[in-house]
């Protein structure tokens, strides 16, 4: 099975539970009602992006859905924490594309999705040769990447949240969720 379209989503939740707070996470992602099933980072060939909207709507309940998604928790008061999920997409179309994910404590939402994103375009860049210094920072060896004009574009979908005041669990989660095609999916049923 290679997915045909591709949705990212992201979400928070908040309960006295853990696993509860990320049910609530879920379901502010809008994918609260599918089995999830973590796989590893490949942006498959020829996938289609579609909108969250679009993707959720093809979903159905009980649903067994493949994604690369990241999630952090805490039930500190006032901590910081992000979940964060790059992408790095190649210029040749019928080469295949990195996805990554990242989670931490103290980082904001920029940093995180920036750390997600560079680790996308360097696990790309690996793979089609580009030669870069791993220490550099990301704003430089995104210019480098690009101006190779093998990667044609990166960017991140990043959830941050501070921990909740009373010390309630709040989690984070982002995601690149894949959907099979309709067509697939009707001859299936």
């Amino acid at each position: 099975m290679v997915p045909k379209k591709i949705f990212f989503t992201k979400g928070v939740g908040v309960h006295k539970e853990k696993l509860a707070s990320f049910e609530l996470a879920l379901r502010d992602a809008g994918i609260a009602h599918c089995n999830l099933i973590l796989v590893s980072s490949i942006f498959p060939p020829g996938v289609k992006k579609i909108s969250k909207e679009e993707g959720v709507k093809l979903l159905r309940p009980g649903e067994i859905v493949f994604c690369v998604y990241d999630r952090e928790a805490t039930n500190e008061p006032n901590r910081l924490i992000a979940a964060s999920v790059g992408v790095a997409i190649p210029a040749d179309p019928e080469q295949h594309g990195y996805l990554s994910e990242h989670h931490a404590y103290g980082e904001t939402e920029e940093k995180a999705g920036e750390y997600a994103e560079d680790l996308a375009a360097s696990m790309l860049a690996t793979t089609l040769g580009i030669e870069f210094n791993s220490d550099t920072a990301w704003d430089e060896k995104e210019q480098i990447f690009k101006m190779s004009g093998k990667i044609v574009r990166t960017s991140n979908l990043t959830q941050s949240a501070i921990g909740n005041k009373d010390g309630l669990w709040t989690t984070v989660f982002a995601a690149a969720v894949f959907v099979e095609d309709n067509e697939n999916n009707a001859s299936i049923a």
